[in-house]
């Protein structure tokens, strides 16, 4: 296969970059990027999820009579947060938050509010729909957490002309008809769809389905109102599809089903500028492979187009969008017997292939979900696998029309501002601490961190209470930086105090070592911001209190020296000055 990923990666909170539009976040266990949209000052936001972990040592003892309660028990000890990156055109990360809710949940996706804000749609372990109305530093404004008391999960979020948002998943049958938003469907899940207005608020949530498993996909909104809802059916001896249209308020118009004897799999559906809607779909062929078919239909359910695009590999086109001139562009997967790689596919009207290009690493990679950008440019998220890996890593990559990688400016761009307030700082902040330096206490690097080197400054195993010597150290080191942070203070977003730990803690289970380093690591950073903010005055304490952060990274970034952990070197604390936008 293919492969056209230059990257180097870093571990955690760092993302990579080369002259490629290319960014890998590394975060412990798998997370991913399932929605991506442009914003108005032309960055690109995407969301998806992070793994995160807590001892529920508490409940291991607990009898659980059905699934459904068991599957609670476990949302609030492990699972996902709603995670939102947005990225700049010089592939730099310019926001990352994650959206804690009380139950663990994942996004599916994300569309743009007038405000410059953004709706997130996703859903929760326990089986509770979730769409947000995020401001543009996405900050909650509201949050709806809704369905049926029985198993529910979304799939999509689609946006509509009014300023509101479309849900489209599924839920598990409800028998009684006395659920006032049952729609027939005696199956094991019925296709499920909730409208909100620009406002966020529930307009309406309805169900529909047949005797068999019905799962809601996707869904487009025509040039009336009406919306073309795409779904699956599966039954003891095939996967189908369905595409219902539906009114404005949620009212069935008609319903029509693809059956050719072959599994059909439904990813995406588009309306195209003329009205007509575009499906992506796959077909298995007599390999049992995975092949592209394309279906164009119109609002009476006429089909004016279908084609099968045949791949000496397996072939999934996860997302679709069609550009001015009526080509469409795709973006899914690859798939051979070795690995799978990202697929973007360029496309004629007439659904002939024009180009495709595989990007991705040799273990496995996928695109999801993708964004035409004002100037024709691709934005494109997924998922990422390091080399020797068993965790996927969250992924955006910049690509242009003809399919290639899209290259940052950032070698070629005169500095900014920012960039030369960044040097200038550096350089002051090399001769306030120039003694230090010299006695190799600490070190300071151009992306203004500062980290300690000095032995009689790291912590002992285990332990995060600040020694004597610690604690004289930090006493001096804020005399001079606490000014340096005053003078600055309009250009200075964020004083960032993190913990680290090595890799040792007594077990060779990893998820209980990291855990158990993240919360000393945590410690760490706690002991030394507290002591640093105890000891000013008030006025100092107030500058303090709008911009330190504390942080614990457990082991991700530990001190290697000649391939070998320091492990004496990584128990320190490090901080970081981070500039306002």
């Amino acid at each position: 296969m293919h492969y056209l990923l230059t990257i180097i990666l870093l571990t955690l909170c760092l993302h990579a970059k080369t002259t490629d539009f290319s960014i890998v976040i590394d975060e412990p266990f798998n997370n991913a990027l399932l929605g991506v949209t442009e914003d108005y000052d032309r960055s690109i936001s995407a969301v998806g999820f992070i793994k995160t972990y807590k001892n529920n040592s508490s409940k291991s003892d607990a009898t659980y009579t059905n699934a459904f309660d068991y599957l609670s028990s476990l949302s609030s000890a492990h699972g996902s947060l709603i995670h939102l990156v947005k990225v700049d055109n010089q592939a730099d990360i310019t926001l990352r938050k994650s959206i804690n809710l009380p139950n663990f949940s994942e996004a599916v996706g994300v569309a743009k509010t007038p405000e410059n804000g953004y709706f997130v749609g996703g859903y929760t372990l326990d089986g509770s729909l979730v769409v947000l109305k995020l401001d543009s530093n996405a900050n909650i404004i509201s949050k709806d957490i809704f369905g049926t008391q029985n198993q529910d999960k979304m799939n999509k979020i689609v946006p509509l002309r009014d300023g509101g948002i479309l849900t489209v998943g599924s839920s598990v049958t409800s028998k009684p008809y006395s659920d006032n938003i049952f729609n027939g469907g005696l199956g094991l899940n019925d296709v499920y769809l909730t409208r909100h207005s620009s406002d966020g608020t529930r307009l309406w949530s309805k169900k529909y389905g047949t005797s068999y498993d019905d799962i809601g996909v996707d869904a487009a909104e025509a040039d009336d109102g009406s919306i073309m809802v795409l779904s699956q059916t599966n039954s003891e001896k095939s996967k189908n599809i369905s595409i219902m249209r539906i009114t404005q308020n949620g009212d069935k118009t008609w319903v029509k089903e693809f059956k050719n004897g072959k599994n059909i799999t439904p990813y995406k559906i588009i309306k195209l500028r003329d009205n007509s809607f575009v499906l992506s779909l796959t077909q298995e062929d007599d390999r049992n492979k995975e092949q592209i078919k394309l279906l164009k239909i119109d609002l009476q359910k006429n089909i004016l187009l279908e084609k099968v695009i045949s791949t000496t590999y397996a072939s999934v086109l996860k997302d679709i969008k069609e550009f001015n001139d009526g080509k469409i562009v795709g973006v899914g997967y690859v798939q051979d017997s070795y690995n799978t790689d990202g697929l973007a596919m360029l496309l004629d009207s007439k659904f002939s292939m024009l180009t495709q290009e595989h990007y991705g690493s040799q273990e496995y990679d996928s695109f999801n979900a993708l964004s035409v950008l004002h100037n024709s440019q691709i934005g494109v998220v997924g998922v990422y696998t390091n080399k020797n890996s068993q965790e996927t890593n969250m992924w955006i990559v910049k690509l242009n029309r003809n399919l290639s990688m899209a290259q940052t400016s950032k070698t070629e761009a005169p500095k900014s501002k920012t960039s030369n307030k960044s040097t200038n700082f550096y350089n002051e902040l090399l001769n306030i601490f120039k003694d230090e330096i010299a006695a190799n206490k600490i070190t300071i690097k151009e992306d203004l961190s500062i980290n300690l080197i000095d032995k009689n400054l790291y912590f002992n195993v285990a332990e995060y209470e600040l020694t004597n010597k610690q604690k004289e150290f930090l006493q001096k080191f804020a005399a001079k930086l606490l000014p340096f942070l005053h003078k600055n203070r309009v250009s200075i977003g964020t004083l960032e105090v993190s913990g680290h730990t090595s890799s040792e803690w007594g077990t060779t289970d990893f998820s209980q070592r990291y855990i158990n380093n993240e919360e000393l690591s945590m410690k760490r950073s706690f002991s030394t911001l507290s002591y640093i903010f105890n000891n000013q005055n008030r006025e100092s304490q107030k500058l303090l209190s709008e911009m330190i952060k504390g942080s614990g990274l457990s082991f991700a970034k530990k001190v290697v020296v000649d391939k070998n952990e320091d492990k004496e070197k990584s128990r320190r604390v490090s901080f970081k000055i981070i500039l306002s936008n």
